[in-house]
């Protein structure tokens, strides 16, 4: 009896002590889903994007796909103040649909770690697309830092507020501005030069009533008139004076 009752009691612990090292090796269990939000408004200086993420929103489609995702994501969060050193307008020059590819640009369909950046083959393929397909990032490493540019704009890739699977979020200080919303636009053609007025031909002035001169031709004419006048006259006084001598 008491070695049947051993028995059982070595039996029971060998079976816990293998229950115990099964947990130990069984990963993690999940916190749940990801709350992109929550992870923005800890970091204190996201509320511009935050309510671009709501308006386009982005902010459903992400969490959404948080939970299909295989690849997961990652955000490049610009803050507050990047989005304050942007020129005058240049958000509210953009259209509803221009708005929404700007967050996606900001947005990659794969979860990138900072080391994974240093590196990535570029460009790295965005959320953001349009007729010639994704726009992309570019991304440079130089020891532990990390650099991103979209052609327009270059930053760093700062302070990790998420860099857990399925999604990864990046503090950067500058707006990512695409190429193909913000790029320099071809100068509009200049108008063509103006062929120089002709100026009108100013008429001549006479001397004394303000008629025109008579040109060279007029001028000619009428000397030869009057010598023609003057010689008849000179004839017919010589033949009269001859009648009466006669």
């Amino acid at each position: 009896m008491a070695f049947t009752s051993l028995t059982l009691i070595l039996f029971s612990s060998f079976c816990l002590i293998l229950r115990a090292q099964a947990q130990a090796q069984a990963p993690a269990p999940s916190s749940g889903a990801v709350d992109l939000v929550a992870i923005l408004q800890k970091g204190g200086q996201y509320t511009t994007l935050i309510r671009l993420l709501n308006e386009s929103q982005q902010l459903t489609q992400i969490q959404s796909q948080l939970k299909s995702n295989s690849q997961g994501f990652t955000l490049f969060a610009p803050t507050d103040n990047a989005f304050q050193n942007l020129k005058s307008g240049a958000l509210n020059g953009l259209t509803d649909e221009q708005k929404v590819q700007l967050v996606l640009y900001h947005v990659t369909p794969k979860y990138y770690s900072l080391s994974d950046l240093l590196t990535v083959s570029n460009p790295v393929r965005t959320q953001a697309s349009g007729s010639e397909g994704s726009w992309g990032l570019n991304f440079t490493g130089q020891g532990n830092q990390v650099n991103v540019s979209t052609g327009v704009v270059e930053t760093q890739v700062n302070n990790a507020l998420r860099q857990q699977f399925p999604l990864a979020v990046y503090q950067v200080d500058k707006v990512l501005l695409p190429a193909e919303l913000f790029g320099e636009k071809s100068p509009a053609a200049a108008p063509s030069p103006k062929s120089p007025k002709s100026s009108p031909e100013t008429p001549s002035v006479g001397k004394a009533g303000g008629a025109p001169s008579p040109s060279g031709d007029a001028q000619n004419d009428n000397g030869a008139a009057g010598r023609n006048v003057g010689f008849g006259v000179i004839l017919g006084v010589g033949l009269f004076c001859m009648g009466v001598l006669s």
